[in-house]
């Protein structure tokens, strides 16, 4: 199936060492990637339906320090859906006036909920379908714009309904918060002061990150496998929701 990669920051932080780390799995899931990073109300996304291994797009995030607070990547390994853009992670959509995005490992059967709001899937995975039929259940759930707290319980309620159906491993943001929910794995590690140096697992690279950062920084990093080998990841329990916030975790 899919991996899925996210960061959630204090203070707007690059992407470019984890996803490089991340992208060389591209080999194994070569049906499209994408990465979305927001700041302040706006959001770039990048998608490519060719593997992040290959993408020229891909190549350019390697390379391009692009500095965000919050971030949510994909590499695709298609279960549902043809290969094409339409159905490449991460989704995007706008709710109560700011961008949302969404991205989605997993596979989910017989979920086919009825959808009556301006929130309709593009193309035809049911990753998409998930994420309109959650941005549907937000919107009618909450009067106005709710809290972080609030959409925190809000989405720890309607999680398990879609994960009844099969696999839901899944990132959410609006840039304001990192949500990230378990079915069958994801780990996370929040790197703060002191800082050291990190070796990733897939890649001969390392970053000392103690050069690189201010002893106030926080930085949460979310994947579906660990990363890095030299660091403490921790790993999800099965169907644990938790928010990151200014790069800091907390469990629902």
């Amino acid at each position: 199936m899919c991996q899925l990669l996210g960061m959630n920051a204090n203070t707007p932080t690059d992407l470019v060492f984890s996803f490089t780390g991340f992208a060389k799995r591209a080999e194994e899931h070569k049906d499209g990637f994408g990465i979305a990073f927001f700041e302040d109300a706006g959001v770039r996304l990048f998608v490519d339906a060719q593997s992040a291994a290959v993408s020229p797009v891909a190549e350019m995030v390697r390379h391009y320090p692009i500095r965000s607070d919050n971030v949510i990547a994909h590499i695709r390994k298609a279960t549902q859906g043809r290969v094409a853009l339409q159905n490449t992670h991460p989704f995007q959509r706008e709710l109560w006036g700011r961008y949302w995005a969404f991205a989605h490992n997993g596979d989910l059967k017989n979920f086919a909920p009825p959808l009556h709001g301006a929130f309709r899937p593009v193309g035809g995975t049911d990753s998409e379908l998930a994420f309109c039929w959650l941005m549907q259940e937000l919107a009618k759930a909450h009067a106005g714009v709710p809290s972080i707290a609030e959409l925190t319980v809000t989405l720890g309620e309607l999680a398990p309904r879609v994960a009844a159906h099969g696999t839901f491993n899944f990132m959410l943001s609006n840039g304001q918060a990192l949500w990230a929910h378990c079915s069958t794995q994801l780990h996370y590690l929040l790197r703060q002061h002191p800082f050291h140096t990190a070796h990733l697992q897939d890649e001969d690279m390392s970053v000392d990150f103690a050069q690189l950062t201010q002893a106030s920084d926080r930085v949460a990093v979310v994947v579906t496998q660990p990363l890095t080998a030299n660091e403490a990841w921790v790993a999800f329990a099965p169907g644990e929701l938790r928010v990151f916030v200014d790069g800091q975790a907390t469990p629902t």
